[in-house]
């Protein structure tokens, strides 16, 4: 969610807020890969923002992010409807009957 939560930054080149998640980055290359051929992929991809970043070149910062995402799968959560999923919190919760707090159900 974090990496993909980057997109209005990339689009406005905003090289400090993409900079500021650099952990999100390893985290996601180093946890939620286990394939070594795409861990390199991803890896690479990462190298690529970051060398774009010290750059300062928001084209090559834009092209090397969408690369990353659709390499990795990476999308925002859709928002799940509170009238079509269930929710996980109780009534003194924060999240009681909003999207925070609402899981799909089948």
């Amino acid at each position: 969610q974090r990496i993909a939560a980057l997109e209005p930054a990339v689009n406005a080149g905003d090289f400090g807020a993409v900079a500021a998640e650099k952990n999100a980055f390893i985290l996601f290359n180093s946890g939620a890969i286990q394939d070594k051929k795409l861990k390199s992929v991803a890896v690479k991809g990462t190298n690529d923002i970051f060398a774009a970043i010290r750059a300062k070149d928001a084209a090559a910062l834009k092209s090397a992010y969408a690369a990353y995402k659709s390499a990795n799968g990476i999308e925002l959560a859709k928002a799940i409807d509170t009238s079509y999923g269930q929710g996980y919190s109780s009534d003194f919760d924060f999240r009681s009957r909003t999207v925070k707090g609402t899981v799909y159900v089948r």
